[in-house]
């Protein structure tokens, strides 16, 4: 979904700085690209860049947790059993939204399988946003893995509104033209 969003805010004229970490898509030609590994280098990267934008969406979270020790060489395979102790990695979208003089809108994706509008309207209040983005994920033929999605947007100050099923570029588009909407609106 975030890279079919980069590709429709190419088409609408934007320019756009792309935080990715590893995937099997090739990045737009004329979106800057910041590559990335961690959780922690994927936090420093997007706080870099986010003062520099009018709008920063987070399509998703990168991990909610990360190993406390990180092994400098292969742990082999033991007879017994082997427990891994995780720690939380530090919130992008939480510390966006709490930021001090925040100028640019800050969108966030609410990936959820159950009591989606619910999820998706305290992760909203909680983590301070304008805009999320909810999408059911419990189905395999819609968002994650998949190339159509539905999705319902909430916002801080106005009701719902719903996406249907469609491809990702569609909706993208759609989500494009709300983003700068009120973006524009808010100027």
């Amino acid at each position: 979904m975030g890279y079919a969003i980069v590709e429709a805010a190419l088409e609408a004229g934007h320019d756009v700085i792309l935080i990715s970490g590893p995937v099997n898509l090739a990045p737009p030609s004329n979106a800057k690209l910041v590559s990335v590994s961690t959780s922690d280098e994927m936090f420093d990267a997007v706080h870099r860049q986010a003062n520099k934008c009018d709008v920063c969406i987070l399509c998703a979270a990168v991990a909610d947790y990360k190993p406390a020790k990180v092994s400098p060489v292969k742990i082999k395979k033991r007879s017994e059993n082997f427990s891994l102790e995780l720690i939380r990695t530090r919130d992008i979208l939480d510390s966006l939204g709490h930021q001090r003089d925040r100028r640019f809108l800050l969108v966030g994706f609410a990936a959820e399988t159950n009591h989606v509008k619910e999820n998706a309207a305290k992760k909203l209040h909680d983590k301070n946003c304008d805009i999320i983005v909810a999408n059911d994920v419990s189905s395999a033929n819609s968002g994650i893995e998949s190339d159509a999605n539905e999705v319902t947007i909430l916002f801080q100050n106005g009701a719902p509104q719903k996406i249907s099923r469609a491809p990702k570029k569609i909706i993208a588009s759609e989500l494009v033209k709300i983003f700068s909407k009120i973006r524009n609106k808010n100027v």
